[in-house]
């Protein structure tokens, strides 16, 4: 066997050390498969073998799901069509049987669980008699696979409802929840937590004094299901029947999987288990048939792992952690990024240009950490973090730093002043990045007199919460730079992208049209409650008109001009532009001053400001929530696509990556790139050549768009040179 070491003791007990070679983590593969059939078959049918326990011999925990790459392969063809749901339901059926054939193979078979155990793994560990989990707060347990655009397609949809029931089982399930030890041995997810390190020892102990107990719940005659289950059960019937219409609400429509879950929990529970197990990998296998599920895994999962892991990093830079961190400017940006510096344990020095300011930056850290107290941080913890962040507003604290971040005012001249001024300190040879949300950084790393150590590093607010950053490169920014933002950006356990200069970068430009269609809209007399609904239908966080509150109008009309003075002659007026002058014209902000395209009444429920329309007039024929739809979508795709053309971007994973975990871009999609290569590139140009002409070159394709339609390429399989195009 190549993935398992299976040992037997003189009291006949086998034990089945799980370790994939060649993979930090135990996943589910061909060659685990193979392994585990052949485990069964010697338990099953050596007498000498009295039962078993199965354990990882992983420090890493015990097992994640299956190995996506082999997953990949399950729905692909030679000739690169997709299989059928019939043939997906062969493949994907054969774990769904061996998981059957371990519960079922006259032996007691317990599981010891220390660290991760999730999806597939936490399925074999739903097969077992007895589940025994090692104490330990960072050990979690789960079925997180609707995050991914899948559900539990490994008996988990099936056992879970058996063991807590179907309301608490759907609401974890739906959520992609995960369990915690004792939560879970409250919920009689598992059986026993032991001591961290004893639970192997724990479950050798069980299966040696319960020789007898070989049945699941499930396989014993009068088993009823915690709550009920039934047409005729009334609480079973309202769970259904309410969980349908609030995971249609949450997804707006847009999600394969959870309705697919609901349908493979509502039948499977209602019938033998071995016919529930089918229902099951049915509604798997069509899941996995659509394009949905591989855009989804690729983007939140491979790619996403992939660039935390160092895919854009320069191979030939040695390590380059950050140790003590030079913070410039203590408002919110600066004070989350101390925050999350001094959470992975690096020496922080806040500045700011008055101490009151940089104090106030370090009271936020201290409020960010006292909401996290009894959720894995203790008082003395808090303490020690505490302690690494050094407010000051003096220039010389700043001495040591390895790594300098700058998040003051958005203004060339302000940052660099200040930029010469850390130089005089630190020198030229210390990495120097930018938190500019929209300043070239070409321009900006003037200031410095070795532009090579000058990067882009620009963060999401609140920072706490955002897992992306967007690395920028400046014109002359060179390997070490870049290998160093992309080690902080490790260190701070966030997912980074790298993109090329330009004015608004990648995110902030691409994001920025999503707000400018919202305001095109409303110009045009278009109902904002439509607008909005229809950008939330769309799968985006919020509407249009929403986002532009949250991030200020205000902030949107400064970068407007900005734009315009920089750019001149070139700058191309819009009626967005407009829109947001008259808004700002009468002080209507945005959130931050409490009126924007909604009213904030104090104590009461957010409102779209009524004066809109006097403001706007209401056009008397309205288009079809569709028609917004798509204009609001392709306006980000286009853009997206010229960020491509013009070498913004280097790759469609930092685009899909970038788009949905920095502005929101709808999930189910995959993200821009893999959207438009899954309606088909011709398509997505015939419907930008329909929307230029009825609403102008905003919309028109780029030319790269037009070479790749006329020979069929994609994004992520050939796409043409840019040159060329």
């Amino acid at each position: 066997m190549q993935t398992i070491a299976f040992t037997t003791d003189a009291d006949g007990i086998a034990t089945l050390t799980i370790d994939v070679p060649d993979q930090s983590m135990n996943v589910i593969g061909p060659d685990f498969l193979a392994d585990l059939d052949a485990a069964i078959t010697r338990i099953a049918s050596e007498d000498a073998i009295k039962g078993a326990v199965i354990a990882s011999g992983k420090d890493s925990g015990f097992m994640a799901g299956m190995d996506l790459k082999y997953f990949g392969s399950m729905l692909a063809t030679r000739d690169g069509s997709r299989p059928a749901p019939a043939a997906i339901f062969d493949q994907v059926f054969v774990l769904n049987q061996l998981f059957r054939r371990l519960e079922t193979c006259g032996k007691p078979v317990a599981c010891a669980i220390e660290g991760t155990c999730v999806g597939g793994g936490f399925e074999l560990a739903l097969a077992c008699h007895r589940r025994f989990v090692g104490d330990s707060s960072k050990t979690q347990l789960g079925l997180p696979e609707i995050l991914i655009g899948l559900f539990p397609g490994g008996g988990g949809s099936q056992r879970l409802p058996r063991l807590m029931g179907v309301q608490a089982a759907l609401m974890y399930m739906l959520q992609g929840k995960l369990f915690r030890p004792a939560e879970a041995a409250m919920l009689k997810v598992v059986d026993q937590v032991v001591p961290q390190g004893t639970a192997l020892e724990a479950a050798q102990a069980w299966v040696k004094a319960n020789p007898t107990a070989t049945a699941q719940p499930w396989d014993v005659k009068g088993f009823k299901f915690p709550g009920g289950v039934g047409q005729f059960n009334p609480g079973f019937v309202q769970t259904m029947v309410g969980a349908l219409p609030m995971t249609l609400k949450q997804t707006q429509r847009n999600m394969n999987a959870p309705v697919a879950l609901l349908s493979a929990v509502y039948e499977g529970a209602q019938l033998p288990f071995d016919r529930a197990i089918r229902i099951e990998s049915k509604y798997f296998a069509k899941v996995a048939a659509d394009p949905q599920a591989s855009n989804m895994i690729r983007s939140l999962f491979v790619n996403k792992q992939a660039a935390e892991r160092g895919a854009r990093r320069p191979k030939a830079e040695p390590k380059a952690p950050t140790m003590k961190l030079a913070m410039l400017g203590a408002g919110m940006m600066g004070a989350g990024i101390a925050t999350v510096a001094a959470q992975a344990g690096m020496e922080v020095v806040l500045f700011d240009r008055d101490i009151a300011y940089a104090e106030k930056g370090k009271a936020h850290v201290e409020t960010v950490l006292k909401k996290r107290l009894g959720k894995g941080m203790t008082p003395e913890k808090m303490a020690a973090t505490l302690a690494r962040v050094t407010p000051t507003a003096d220039y010389a604290d700043l001495a040591g730093a390895d790594f300098v971040i700058e998040a003051v005012f958005e203004d060339v001249a302000i940052k660099a002043e200040v930029t010469k001024q850390v130089e005089a300190i630190l020198g030229p040879d210390v990495i120097f990045g930018s938190n500019t949300s929209t300043l070239p950084i070409t321009k900006l790393a003037t200031a410095w007199s070795k532009p090579a150590n000058f990067i882009g590093v620009h963060f999401f607010s609140p920072v706490e919460k955002m897992p992306l950053v967007e690395i920028i490169l400046g014109k002359e920014t060179g390997p070490a730079a870049i290998a160093k933002a992309l080690d902080f950006v490790a260190q701070i356990k966030k997912t980074p992208i790298v993109v090329n200069d330009s004015r608004g970068f990648y995110t902030s430009r691409c994001f920025g049209t999503y707000v400018q269609e919202g305001a095109e809209l409303v110009a045009e007399g278009i109902n904002p409650a439509l607008i909005e609904n229809a950008g939330k239908q769309l799968g985006m966080p919020v509407g249009p008109l929403a986002v532009s509150d949250e991030v200020s109008i205000e902030l949107g009309y400064k970068v407007m001009t900005a734009a315009k003075k920089e750019l001149g002659d070139a700058y191309v007026v819009q009626r967005s532009d407009d829109v947001m002058t008259q808004m700002v014209e009468r002080d209507r902000l945005g959130r931050k001053n409490g009126k924007g395209w909604y009213d904030y009444p104090e104590g009461g429920k957010k409102m779209l400001w009524s004066g809109i329309a006097d403001l706007f007039p209401r056009a008397d024929d309205q288009p079809d929530v569709e028609a917004v739809k798509e204009r609001l979508l392709y306006r980000q795709l286009i853009e997206c696509a010229r960020c491509y053309e013009e070498g913004v971007l280097e790759t469609p994973e930092d685009g899909d990556i970038g788009a949905i975990f920095g502005w929101g871009f709808a999930p189910y999609t995959g993200g821009p790139f893999a959207h438009m290569d899954t309606v088909g590139i011709a398509h997505v140009v015939a419907v930008l050549d329909r929307l230029r002409a009825a609403h102008g070159d905003r919309f028109a394709a780029t030319e790269q768009l037009r070479a790749m339609a006329a020979t069929g390429a994609t994004f992520y399989q050939s796409v043409p040179d840019r040159a060329a195009a």
